[in-house]
């Protein structure tokens, strides 16, 4: 067969076939030397099929393509679609080798003339769509492996007819028709015969009706032209082409020509395929999907190679977002704050022990640039690398990793202070990571009523400043922040020292020397606190947040994506200790209206930081860690500090675009309306898992508890 080709070419370009005026420049020796060139076989790769991203209940979210095509086998195809493609391109396929040897004279006759007609073989126009698909979307080689007229064209021919003989000899019949009925362009984006079924008649290649396989079979020489969505009248002539040329050949009877010719195209039925994360369903958790994956070593080298990976590997990447809690987040989280408010809200939930993210919410929930209609591409929850905006100071919530960090060096819940409403700690000397340091000046005043002698379980309920800036000093910051850190506080603050500028700050290189750290006084991504006290919930198991729960290939191997990297940080008794600490906030203290009243265990703690520019409710149970956050937008009015207008009352008291009023309450706006009802919503169907005791050492002595005082006004 090499040696026809061989004797083809030659014959060819040297005029037997080919007035030689349209050959200048070419003889049949050199047509010759270009065959015998050629590699003997064609590079063949699997061909780029489409990715899914799934949510937790097995829904699309989305799809990322370059093509968008479903790889599907010979048998899954409907008979009459083969039928259909094989009448109209390639009637002979079965009976002829790589070359139809009538249709490839007349193409090389009519191709000499400047004539592009056809001609070409299933194998030879499959080999013509391997080679631009090699192209990688580059469209100076897409133009040389479709060079149609002149000598390059015939030189075209004649290696494509080349491949296609090395390519008979390595695949069946079936083998080569399966691939080109899955390579083959059918238009709209449309690649292969599955993602067209679907797009043009919501159906699937298996379920395709004379009609329109015969649409389909008529697309591929001409997808844009003759397309039934723009160009319906073009479209039907085309198809009605495609069944003449099936009776012809008797594939089908009068009966079913008539039928078929009087269906009409139901544009009703075309789908638009989703690619990408913009329009989605959830387009910050897609976008979140999508920058894990695009650091992710086994898709690529390097990020280039990772997205070529996600475009067109076909992956199945499974999240383990629950739609119905998803859902509620997102509608408790809009009855709060619209988008266009001048403020940001956002809930998340981690699965204590895996790391797995449960939903990831915020209150402008639209990816796009209209910031008149609230729309926005941060991903407000998340740092910065990773979309997120500069992040917000966290208040009260930090004062569990300076308890954390005073029951881990053996201070129990039981130590007392007097915390009086307002101290001056001025000149007071802690220990920092270096050594010893002395503040400067700081004056600390308690926001709620409770003042006087308390143990550590009154301070952290009643979330008093004065006790927790005393027990940070005692503690050292150093043990403090690397505490924080530990547990998975991520700051999102820029370093302004000098040979740091620009920098993301160190949670304990800057912040050590800072004792109003446990007061809340860094900015940080809210998806971190959810992921801190998730690992008190797993009893001091860390887990990364993981945004992916699985990610297989077409060939259901398992890839390997970041995961949780889950492993041990805090004592069990310590992180038993801080449950039973946070527990009673719950029951007894600020967290009170954010209690799920099913009468399981929960534990929490409230937030808000000075001038009430951000309130937090961070809770948990033993299944599943949520953090509600209600923030200003530090870049709307009347939150532009030094701009006419300023309001310096931050949240409390703001009035929304709904006419309602925020409460500037961690427990109330954050806890009661958002935390609350998400976690209810997910946790319906779980069990009641119970806390584990700490052992009494951390507990200390039992004292008299003191007189009670008023209850909080907030926190």
């Amino acid at each position: 067969m090499f040696l026809l080709v061989s004797v083809l070419a030659g014959a060819l370009v040297a005029g037997l076939f080919i007035p030689v005026a349209g050959l200048a420049g070419v003889t049949g020796q050199a047509a010759a030397e270009e065959v015998a060139d050629l590699p003997a076989e064609l590079d063949t790769p699997p061909q780029a099929e489409r990715s899914k991203v799934l949510l937790g209940n097995g829904e699309v979210l989305t799809y990322f393509y370059a093509q968008n095509r479903v790889y599907v086998p010979l048998d899954k195809i409907a008979p009459v679609m083969i039928q259909a493609q094989l009448a109209i391109e390639d009637h002979r396929f079965y009976e002829h080798g790589a070359m139809d040897l009538t249709g490839t004279l007349r193409a090389f006759l009519r191709t000499s003339s400047g004539d592009t007609q056809g001609g070409s073989s299933i194998s030879q126009q499959y080999v013509k769509m391997v080679l631009v698909e090699s192209c990688d979307l580059d469209q100076a080689c897409i133009a040389q492996v479709t060079q149609a007229s002149g000598t390059a064209g015939i030189q075209r021919k004649i290696r494509e007819l080349r491949y296609a003989i090395a390519l008979e000899e390595k695949f069946s019949k079936d083998e080569i028709l399966e691939r080109y009925l899955n390579i083959a362009y059918y238009g709209q984006g449309a690649y292969g015969v599955q993602a067209a079924a679907r797009h043009y008649f919501g159906t699937t290649a298996d379920q395709l009706t004379l009609p329109q396989a015969a649409m389909l079979a008529g697309l591929v020489q001409n997808p844009n032209q003759v397309n039934p969505v723009s160009s319906p009248d073009a479209a039907i002539e085309r198809r009605d082409f495609v069944i003449n040329r099936m009776a012809e050949l008797r594939m089908i009877n009068a009966k079913q020509v008539r039928e078929a010719k009087a269906t009409k195209f139901d544009e009703s039925q075309v789908q638009k395929t989703r690619n990408g994360c913009v329009g989605s369903r959830y387009p910050f958790i897609c976008d979140y999907v999508r920058r894990t994956l695009l650091q992710s070593p086994s898709l690529g080298k390097t990020e280039k190679e990772r997205e070529h990976t996600l475009l067109r590997g076909g992956l199945t990447i499974e999240t383990a977002i629950d739609p119905d809690v998803q859902d509620m987040a997102q509608k408790r989280l809009s009855k709060v704050v619209s988008p266009t408010d001048p403020i940001i809200s956002t809930m998340n939930m981690i699965q204590p022990g895996t790391g797995l993210i449960l939903a990831m919410a915020q209150s402008r929930p639209v990816m796009g640039t209209n910031s008149k209609k609230g729309e926005t591409y941060y991903n407000y929850s998340v740092s910065p690398s990773l979309g997120g905006a500069e992040g917000y100071q966290a208040g009260s919530t930090f004062k569990a990793f300076t308890a954390a960090a005073a029951l881990e060096r053996g201070i129990p819940m039981s130590k007392t202070y007097d915390a009086k409403k307002t101290i001056n700690l001025k000149d007071r000397s802690f220990r920092t990571c270096e050594g010893r340091s002395k503040i400067g000046k700081w004056k600390v005043s308690n926001s709620t009523n409770a003042n006087g002698k308390m143990d550590m379980n009154k301070a952290i309920q009643m979330s008093v400043n004065t006790y927790f800036a005393q027990l940070v000093l005692q503690v050292g910051l150093c043990r403090t922040t690397e505490m924080a850190e530990k547990l998975g506080i991520e700051s999102t603050g820029k370093d302004e020292r000098e040979g740091h500028e620009g920098e993301i700050r160190d949670l304990v290189d800057y912040y050590q020397y800072n004792p109003s750290f446990t007061l809340g006084s860094v900015e940080i991504s809210p998806i971190s606190m959810a992921e801190a006290y998730a690992t008190f919930a797993a009893r001091g198991i860390h887990c990364d947040p993981t945004i992916i729960k699985k990610v297989t290939n077409p060939a259901r191997k398992e890839l390997e994506v970041p995961d949780g990297n889950c492993k041990r940080v805090l004592d069990k008794d310590v992180a038993d200790g801080m449950n039973r600490l946070l527990s009673s906030v719950i029951t007894k203290g600020t967290g009170k209206r954010a209690a799920i009243k099913d009468g399981r265990p929960q534990a929490g703690k409230t937030g808000t930081i000075d001038s009430n520019e951000a309130v937090w409710f961070a809770g948990y149970t033993p299944e599943a860690a949520g953090v509600a956050m209600i923030a200003i937008d530090k870049r709307q009015k009347p939150f532009i500090r030094g701009k006419k207008g300023f309001r310096s009352r931050g949240v409390k008291g703001f009035k929304l675009e709904s006419g309602e009023r925020l409460e500037g309450s961690g427990s109330g706006d954050a806890g009661q309306e958002i935390w609350k009802p998400t976690m209810e919503r997910y946790l319906k169907d779980e069990p009641k898992t119970k806390f584990k005791k700490p052992p009494k050492k951390l507990i200390g002595e039992k004292k008299k508890p003191p007189k009670e005082e008023k209850k909080p006004e907030r926190d």
